[in-house]
């Protein structure tokens, strides 16, 4: 029996030392102290021993487990120093490594765009609406003087969900509940930057772009005020001696109408393939509120005027920096975005 202890012993000790793991120790204290246990089972044999070797067995025994305890319990000081110790070598700071790289974000051009936008007429004065992009067929068209029968309607060929909802195709409804909140109020100066859909898609076109659009309503609003409003736009959006071109166009809502130019950007209005040696390049639409728009709206057209104008920001984006296809502001290419700083 005492040389069957002192065999148990030894080995127990080896396993214990050996032990990589709380889950290899746990293991080991079952099989030599747990009920089904090497020295559990020697201990049910001392019977068999002569009366005369019991007391000395049972007394090496006891000691042996008060070993194994105290070993096992060493072993867990170690493995939880071990552990401790990997953790510090893990997180030490090595001071004479380079730095890691910080790569930070940007905002997409097209935010950076719609931002300046924003700040340049909120300094002129304008407020900031916006509305629901699934529209009715009565704010998206018909309350802005396109009945249902109108031809300006083939230029909006949009997504409808029924005969009467869709997604919009301008920001101009914007405008339409904007008026009819205020009347009879005055003055109302608001833009209204927002999504849009169409369906186009094309090197030029998106089914999805931005539009900002503007609205001035108040006595005496005339056409003068509406040129230096947009003279004083693009001049702050692109150069100081930038000079615009109005010419006459046709939109529904508005009476006059005119599409707006500014001089080549690139040729400075000499001429060259961008502008179609024009020396100019369309930026956006504008006109006069149309009487229609602003009785329905709410506003007596004899006592109030206004004028309205539109602007997509891909447009503007693509002037501004350079870009000769519009697909690029949605391709999500990092080569391309990291450029707008």
């Amino acid at each position: 029996m005492l040389h069957k202890l002192a065999e148990l012993e030894e080995s127990a000790a080896r396993a214990i030392e050996g032990a990589k793991n709380s889950k290899e120790l746990g293991e080991l204290r079952v099989r030599y102290l747990g009920k089904k246990g090497a020295l559990t089972a020697l201990l049910r044999r001392m019977g068999e021993l002569p009366p005369e070797q019991r007391p000395r067995a049972g007394k090496r025994a006891n000691a042996l487990r008060s070993k194994l305890e105290r070993l096992l319990e060493q072993g867990e000081e170690r493995l939880r120093e071990a552990a401790a110790a990997s953790r510090v070598e893990e997180e030490r700071i090595d001071v004479t490594l380079p730095g890691a790289p910080f790569n930070p974000g940007q905002k997409h051009p097209l935010t950076l765009v719609l931002e300046e936008i924003t700040a340049i007429f909120t300094g002129l004065g304008f407020q900031v609406a916006r509305g629901p992009e699934i529209e009715s067929d009565y704010y998206n068209f018909e309350a802005l003087n396109l009945p249902p029968d109108h031809p300006a309607r083939d230029m909006h060929d949009s997504f409808y969900f029924t005969d009467q909802i869709l997604l919009r195709t301008h920001t101009s409804p914007v405008q339409i509940r904007t008026m009819e909140l205020k009347a009879p109020a005055l003055p109302v100066r608001i833009i209204a930057p927002g999504k849009v859909y169409r369906r186009d898609d094309d090197a030029t076109h998106s089914p999805m772009f931005h539009q900002v659009e503007g609205l001035a309503v108040d006595r005496g609003v005339t056409f003068a005020d509406l040129k230096g409003t947009l003279l004083a736009f693009v001049q702050e959006m692109f150069d100081r001696g930038q000079s615009i071109r109005l010419r006459p166009s046709f939109f529904p809502f508005t009476e006059p109408s005119a599409e707006v130019d500014i001089a080549c950007i690139i040729c400075r209005g000499k001429g060259c393939r961008v502008c179609g040696h024009s020396g100019w390049l369309e930026i956006l639409g504008c006109g006069m509120v149309h009487p229609r728009v602003l009785e329905v709206s709410g506003y007596d057209p004899e006592d109030v005027t206004g004028f309205a104008f539109g602007m997509g920001v891909e447009r503007i984006a693509m002037l501004k920096y350079g870009i000769d296809d519009l697909r690029l502001l949605f391709s999500n290419d990092l080569r391309f975005l990291r450029q707008f700083r």
